[in-house]
């Protein structure tokens, strides 16, 4: 899987580089670049298809905090990249994320709200701060690539529909940036979900 190394590493030296122009320190840079090492070796095993939707989700959702939200605390972009809400497979076992990545960051992973949940919206607007970014971001990454994914119209309703009623007015709390690029999908997502 040739194409899949090579977008995989791509996609890592993206994180470390995007990471120290925002001003982490080796440390801070060394404990992300593990993070999404840990979270890309279920994915690198899984899927065949370098393209596929959820390949570089890990990465993606590090670099909307970094980009849109300006998060640089390396615990909160670590806890983004083995954060996965959406597919259990890619789910990194939290022993895992505490024996690789230390107690902060699994405490942040444990701490993010399971989206479909009867008290999600409650669970996230209670959430810290940190815990709330890192749900938000690693959602919008998962609603800007839903279009993308072989799940059928149900589920893409279903993610609209919870992106729209409890994740966007939770962004509209927490950050402006973020807040904006939900509103522009959740528009988006509306208008493809109407010509369907």
């Amino acid at each position: 899987m040739t194409g899949s190394v090579d977008r995989g590493s791509a996609m890592a030296a993206s994180v470390v580089r995007t990471a120290r122009s925002f001003g982490l320190g080796a440390a801070g840079v060394s404990l992300v670049s593990r993070a999404h090492a840990v979270a890309m070796e279920p994915r690198v095993l899984a899927i065949d298809d370098d393209h596929h939707p959820l390949f570089l989700h890990p990465g993606r959702s590090v670099l909307i905090l970094l980009r849109d939200a300006r998060v640089t605390d390396a615990a909160t972009l670590a806890a983004a990249a083995v954060t996965e809400s959406e597919d259990v497979a890619f789910r990194i076992d939290s022993r895992d994320v505490r024996m690789h990545l230390g107690d902060e960051v699994a405490d942040v992973v444990l701490s993010v709200p399971i989206a479909g949940s009867e008290s999600l919206a409650e669970a996230l607007v209670t959430a810290d701060e940190h815990v709330r970014l890192v749900a938000l971001a690693e959602r919008l990454d998962h609603l800007r690539h839903a279009h993308l994914r072989e799940t059928g119209e149900a589920w893409r309703r279903a993610i609209h529909a919870e992106a729209s009623a409890i994740y966007l007015p939770v962004a509209e709390r927490t950050h402006p940036r973020l807040a904006q690029r939900y509103r522009h999908w959740c528009r988006t997502f509306a208008k493809r979900l109407g010509r369907a």
